[in-house]
């Protein structure tokens, strides 16, 4: 796991040691260097690219900084250029990530699924991104969160797109019964309170 010092965003390496591949999960372009390093380091061929989610609209430059990784840019809104799509499998050495469609913080948000690991980015932050404050489509959140999220296993380890409060790290059973907002609220009740977020 790298953090961003300025930005508080993570970033994860995931890696088959024998077969020396690997794939990175949410990049920053400001990190490319320093990621390359890395994989050099290890002896690392990096296989695919996966962003959960991204705000290029903002950041305007951010996939061309991340083009001198040199490998396939998984994302939700090119899914389908790259012949891939909900539940696929995307192969690294003997491992394999399955892609979840789980759209709700933006439109076309991503988990990235690794063995008893889940990697969902700003899917459970809901308020706490710093470039977009609040869901933009807060009904497909909430069916992300409880439909696909919160029906895996009690022990899927859950990993957040920044650190929040110092934890980067959680469970499903803990966001199930104590996550301030899909815990104790209903879906309306859940949708009211995002309709109240300011712009």
């Amino acid at each position: 796991m790298l953090s961003n010092d300025s930005s508080g965003q993570l970033t994860y390496l995931l890696a088959d040691q024998d077969a020396r591949e690997a794939v990175l999960v949410d990049p920053h372009g400001t990190d490319v260097q320093l990621l390359l390093a890395l994989l050099a380091e290890r002896e690392l061929r990096l296989k695919w690219v996966l962003r959960t989610h991204h705000h290029d609209a903002v950041q305007t430059q951010e996939q061309a900084n991340l083009e001198p990784l040199n490998a396939p840019l998984v994302q939700g809104d090119s899914l389908s250029e790259i012949q891939l799509d909900d539940d696929a499998r995307l192969p690294f050495g003997h491992e394999m990530v399955r892609i979840l469609a789980t759209p709700g913080h933006t439109l076309n948000c991503l988990s990235f699924a690794w063995r008893d690991r889940l990697f969902c980015g700003d899917l459970m932050s809901v308020t706490t991104c710093p470039l977009q404050a609040r869901p933009a489509a807060p009904e497909l959140l909430w069916d992300s969160v409880i439909h696909r999220v919160f029906t895996l296993p009690d022990e899927t380890l859950l990993f957040a797109g920044h650190d929040q409060h110092a934890r980067a790290v959680t469970t499903v059973l803990e966001q199930r019964r104590w996550h301030p907002l899909f815990a104790p609220l209903s879906r309306d009740e859940f949708l009211t309170r995002m309709a109240a977020l300011p712009d």
